[in-house]
């Protein structure tokens, strides 16, 4: 059986209603992104960032996964599919894709700010004073800027393991997200999803020049059809 990676970011789950922050009228306009997505950002205003991420999650709350996210589930009757994923949602799974790694993190989960491995199923508003175990402030598991990328690593000995790499709803500019193309090997076909892409076609990338919730299925349909 061959195996599919997928490489998706904000641009699939915009189309379900989540604003990304690249938009002009994206999710962090009137936040400088230090604020309330780094490290620093905690230790300057825990309040603020634990409402930033209240809201995002109770947004997240309210969506639902599109023809995007579905059409990937459909590859799974004749491929083996990998998703990798920059975002935080729970889309891809709620739509029934059953292998998703989460290059940075989680929002409906919260972790411990005194043991990064403990970490639980979290659907409400962290508070300040909400506190793990050993009484320690709970946090929003994600990985904020400055901060190390724990998964990584397993994602790149996945991306390594492809015969074919579809990217969707991503520049493809942040790092280290950016370079897992670049473990994937030299015979796998790379598709390119997106309506405004930022790179050239070649021998071995295809562009498939659509939003994401049309590109998809549209792909999924011809990789379905493979003999």
């Amino acid at each position: 059986m061959e195996k599919i990676v997928v490489l998706t970011g904000a641009g699939i789950s915009a189309e379900s209603g989540i604003k990304t922050f690249r938009d002009a009228d994206g999710l962090w306009e009137g936040h400088d992104v230090m604020e309330v997505a780094s490290p620093i950002g905690w230790q300057n205003n825990m309040e603020m960032v634990l409402d930033f991420y209240n809201q995002r999650r109770r947004q997240l709350l309210k969506v639902q996964p599109n023809e995007a996210h579905h059409a990937l589930v459909r590859l799974q009757d004749k491929f083996d599919v990998e998703i990798i994923t920059q975002n935080i949602d729970d889309l891809h799974e709620r739509a029934g894709s059953s292998k998703v790694t989460h290059l940075h993190g989680e929002l409906l989960k919260a972790r411990s700010t005194f043991d990064d491995d403990l970490v639980m199923d979290w659907k409400k508003d962290i508070s300040v004073g909400d506190f793990c175990e050993y009484n320690h402030q709970l946090r929003p598991h994600v990985v904020w800027f400055g901060e190390a990328v724990p998964m990584f690593q397993k994602s790149a000995e996945i991306a390594s393991t492809a015969d074919i790499i579809i990217v969707i709803g991503t520049s493809m500019q942040v790092y280290p997200a950016a370079s897992l193309v670049d473990f994937a090997p030299r015979h796998a076909p790379i598709y390119f999803i997106d309506p405004n892409p930022n790179i050239q076609e070649s021998s071995r990338l295809e562009i498939i020049n659509d939003k994401a919730v049309i590109g998809v299925p549209k792909l999924v349909e011809t990789l379905l059809q493979k003999e």
